[in-house]
């Protein structure tokens, strides 16, 4: 038998993983795309159940009025603000605008905080 002198690592722990800003924005880019098209179609449901009548529309306001709901709506706003700032910012990647490093990582970071930022907003309007 031959001994092997791999020198790849044996324990592979993806919590102790530093992934650049720019990854993470990505990644997190992906994953607010999956949020919106689970949350769009139950966002147009309530919309179309508001406006039948005064019973929908008070049906709708009285779910609003639950904090696991309110959560939800702020999550789905982060979700929307988050997609549609990398989006853009992915957008002008592919035309080499702000491809250089310190403009993405610049990039990267203003997505990020601007989407929170968008949530806090909502957070303090629906809370």
């Amino acid at each position: 038998m031959t001994h092997r002198t791999d020198r790849r690592p044996v324990f592979f722990d993806l919590l102790h993983i530093q992934m650049p800003v720019g990854a993470l924005t990505s990644i997190t880019h992906r994953v607010t795309g999956v949020l919106l098209a689970v949350g769009v179609p139950v966002t147009i449901y309530l919309l179309d159940l508001s406006v039948r009548d005064a019973d929908g529309y008070a049906a709708v306001i009285a779910l609003f009025d639950r904090w696991y709901v309110k959560c939800g709506g702020i999550l789905l706003i982060w979700s929307l603000a988050h997609h549609l700032l990398a989006g853009i910012r992915h957008l002008l990647s592919d035309i080499d605008v702000g491809s250089q490093l310190h403009a993405a990582r610049r990039s990267a970071w203003t997505v990020n905080l601007a989407g929170l930022a968008v949530a806090f907003l909502a957070a303090a309007a629906l809370l």
